[in-house]
């Protein structure tokens, strides 16, 4: 099933006044994402340091990422963040989820399009991102483009991500 004409989508970058949509997105998502793939420490952990209000203002007014949100008949029903990197051309996708009732509906799709063509404007012609090595959503990046770059684990906090980086050229 995708978004139809019916349910009009809509993607905005986001502002600081958003934070608390980004929140409540995140409380949805987060979860129901990694709980067959990571602890439940490890879940609340890493929501602690990414999702309070001051570490998201910082991402989006030190750390550069912009924030695009997707609303369906006026609704939010997900976000990414994308940034660009010390290489020149070269952007990371940090962040996209989608809320669990609104999968499957392209909203994923859309998201990384936005996030594509803003890229490209900004100049960029690469894309990478990071994602759990056990992580279902790695068959969705693949289907969009994304190829294996490389392995990487990092450490956050007493914990570790073991991920792949994927690569998109643009």
């Amino acid at each position: 099933m995708s978004v139809s004409a019916a349910a009009p989508l809509r993607i905005q970058p986001a502002t600081l006044t958003d934070i608390p949509t980004i929140i409540g997105l995140a409380e949805a998502t987060w979860e129901p994402t990694y709980r067959f793939i990571i602890s439940r420490e490890q879940i609340d952990y890493m929501y602690r340091v990414i999702y309070t209000p001051a570490s998201l203002e910082r991402q989006m007014t030190e750390q550069g990422h912009t924030f695009l949100l997707v609303y369906v008949e006026g609704e939010p029903r997900g976000y990414a963040s994308f940034a660009a990197q010390p290489t020149a051309g070269l952007y990371k996708l940090h962040k996209i989820y989608v809320l669990p009732s609104a999968q499957g509906q392209g909203l994923g799709q859309h998201l990384i399009g936005a996030v594509e063509a803003a890229v490209r404007a900004a100049g960029g012609h690469a894309l990478e991102l990071n994602v759990n090595r056990h992580n279902p959503a790695l068959a969705f990046y693949e289907r969009q483009g994304f190829q294996l770059h490389r392995e990487e684990d990092i450490a956050i906090g007493p914990y570790w991500m073991n991920d792949y980086v994927l690569r998109k050229e643009l």
